[in-house]
């Protein structure tokens, strides 16, 4: 009795395990192949360089600041000492909220990101849903961005069928 219930168990179990259909995507292909994708990427790239450069002239001035304090704070009295260490101090918080305001976590950067790439993305993530619905697929893996798929057969691959569901040609 026992034998028959574990037999039955291992087929039963191995047909529905064979069952789950399983696909894959590489979104960085899906990505390249998305031309609002790339426009966006340029856009924040730019806005990106322009904040670093900013960001670069304020510590340079802060750097200034603090070598010209170094060579002359020997010089100084003690009342003009304390004065242009404050200032350095300021400086440094100044430049360190403006590093944080433009890249924390809630920064410019983020938010811009979040405004011109995540349609783009969820665009992907319809379409990915549409195709992996219409082949009634139980998983779909990405394999880009370090993602843990150790292997995947090409003939899995949906990411053009992803891109053919934006209206895009591969």
């Amino acid at each position: 009795m026992k034998k028959a219930l574990l037999l039955l168990i291992l087929v039963f179990g191995t047909t529905i395990a064979n069952a789950q259909k399983l696909a894959y995507i590489d979104s960085d292909y899906i990505l390249e192949n998305v031309p609002e994708y790339e426009e966006a990427k340029v856009k924040l790239d730019n806005l990106a360089e322009r904040w670093l450069s900013d960001i670069d002239a304020q510590y340079e001035l802060l750097n200034t600041k603090k070598e010209n304090f170094a060579r002359e704070e020997v010089l100084l009295p003690a009342e003009e000492k304390e004065k242009r260490k404050e200032e350095i101090e300021k400086l440094e918080t100044e430049v360190l909220e403006l590093q944080k305001m433009r890249f924390g976590v809630e920064g410019d950067y983020f938010q811009k990101r979040q405004e011109l790439i995540k349609p783009i993305q969820d665009q992907v993530y319809d379409a990915m849903q549409k195709v992996a619905s219409s082949k009634n697929l139980a998983f779909v893996f990405d394999k880009a961005n370090q993602s843990n798929l150790v292997y995947a057969d090409s003939k899995n691959d949906i990411s053009d069928e992803v891109l053919e569901e934006m209206g895009i040609n591969p």
